[in-house]
């Protein structure tokens, strides 16, 4: 099962967010997202549990609680969305 994690502190790595979930069961993989231009954490990230009984385990016990001195959102990912290349019009003005 793959989860979303939000308001994550700019200091999570993905070793920490690893080892947080890891409390409740196997964790297939831990990503932070990161910022294309400055390489700084976006503040979010995702997690998959291999178990969907010990994902959902974490995703109660963790949503709300407190993880580097910020209260975080964990829930569920939903599917990415497919969305229609950008087009750039060369009239901006």
């Amino acid at each position: 099962m793959n989860i979303y994690v939000s308001n994550l502190s700019f200091n999570i790595t993905d070793a920490d967010l690893r080892q947080t979930f890891e409390t409740y069961g196997a964790v297939t993989s831990a990503k932070i997202v990161m910022d294309k231009m400055t390489q700084r954490s976006r503040g979010f990230g995702f997690v998959e549990m291999f178990s969907t009984e010990e994902a959902n385990s974490a995703i109660n016990q963790l949503n709300g609680s407190t993880l580097d001195s910020r209260t975080i959102n964990v829930n569920e990912a939903k599917p990415r969305e497919e969305r229609s290349p950008r087009t750039f019009s060369s009239n901006r003005w």
